[in-house]
């Protein structure tokens, strides 16, 4: 585990940076070769690590990869991975094994912990995140189970309840392996626990059905992570509101990623300030031409400038991946420089 005092530091050097790493493998001609093979698409990790000037040596941010392993131990078959959703709950895979891309992954997590200087960090999908991709209807029963419905009295949320037990037991599978390829940090997304799932009135009636789907699931992974000595950052990029943050920020992660919907000089009023909030331009519009750089560098500055009044440590980057979006190439990492080299963001 790093000292906390290293991410601290590094805010407090004012470093920015992207999650770009899906930027810099599509300026290669062969990016679907890259992600299969832990060699390459390690030295991948270490370009973008040193295209951005950051020690955070951050893996794509692809959340697909523990829903193919699930569905594939679950005897679906490959080509079907893609639009699969369950019907009635599975039965529990004997074993789960990894899949190439997994694989991969380690594989290049293992390339950069070589590399002096870079803290290879690794990269999962929340559980709840996760279950949302296995039903066709995940709201629905989230929110009869928030009314008080169990899995024995319906079986939409005997379905989802199952999926979510399921889909903990793949994703730890996954961090166990990365942890063992040397992840020093992990990277835990999940986007789907929002207000699109959870309805606010709902939780304010009944906050109980978030825990129960959303914290103690990802509880769990960090006393998992931290029993191997390994650091959470935690990322939800989803709509969220005042309470969702004050649960996220209990995890006691060294970094908390939000969207751009946050105003995260807000939301420092409801985070440790040993907790490093990194974000959150708006990086999903980068590709529009609506958006000029002036736009980005204006954004920026109002960041650092309204985080540095609240006191709170900043580590000044995207609300999410940068994907490189084809014909816009150009468009999205003119916007990343500009935030990058913003001379104000000092």
């Amino acid at each position: 585990m790093m000292d906390r005092a290293f991410y601290l530091d590094l805010a407090a050097a004012g470093l920015r940076m992207p999650i770009g790493t899906h930027l810099v493998l599509h300026a290669h001609p062969d990016p679907e070769a890259i992600v299969l093979d832990g060699e390459r698409l390690g030295a991948i990790i270490v370009e973008t690590a040193e295209r951005f000037s950051t020690p955070l040596a951050v893996p794509l941010m692809d959340l697909t990869l523990e829903k193919t392993a699930l569905l594939l131990a679950c005897g679906v078959p490959a080509a079907a991975v893609d639009s699969h959703h369950f019907q009635l709950p599975p039965a529990a895979p004997a074993h789960i094994p990894l899949t190439p891309r997994m694989t991969a992954s380690c594989q290049a997590i293992a390339r950069v912990a070589d590399q002096p200087g870079l803290v290879p960090m690794g990269m999962a999908i929340g559980p709840f995140s996760l279950m949302t991709k296995l039903v066709a209807d995940p709201i629905t029963p989230v929110f009869l189970a928030g009314s008080g419905l169990t899995a024995d009295d319906d079986r939409e949320v005997a379905l989802v309840e199952r999926l979510l037990a399921l889909g903990e037991q793949v994703i730890h599978r996954y961090l166990r392996a990365q942890i063992e390829a040397g992840a020093k940090a992990i990277i835990i997304c999940e986007p789907a626990a929002n207000l699109v799932y959870f309805s606010p009135k709902q939780l304010e009636a009944n906050p109980a059905i978030f825990d129960r789907y959303v914290m103690e699931p990802m509880q769990r992974i960090a006393r998992l992570l931290a029993r191997h000595g390994v650091d959470l950052v935690f990322h939800d990029c989803g709509e969220l509101t005042g309470g969702m943050v004050r649960r996220f920020a209990a995890l006691d992660a060294v970094m908390l990623s939000f969207g751009s919907s946050r105003k995260l000089w807000e939301d420092a009023a409801l985070i440790p300030k040993h907790t490093v909030l990194y974000g959150n331009l708006p990086t999903k519009r980068f590709y529009a031409r609506q958006l000029t750089a002036a736009d980005v560098e204006r954004l920026a500055q109002e960041l650092v400038e309204k985080m540095q009044a609240a006191g709170h440590p900043l580590i000044l980057g995207s609300e999410c991946d940068v994907l490189s979006v084809p014909g816009s190439e150009q468009e999205i990492i003119g916007k990343v420089d500009a935030f990058m080299r913003c001379s104000t963001c000092v």
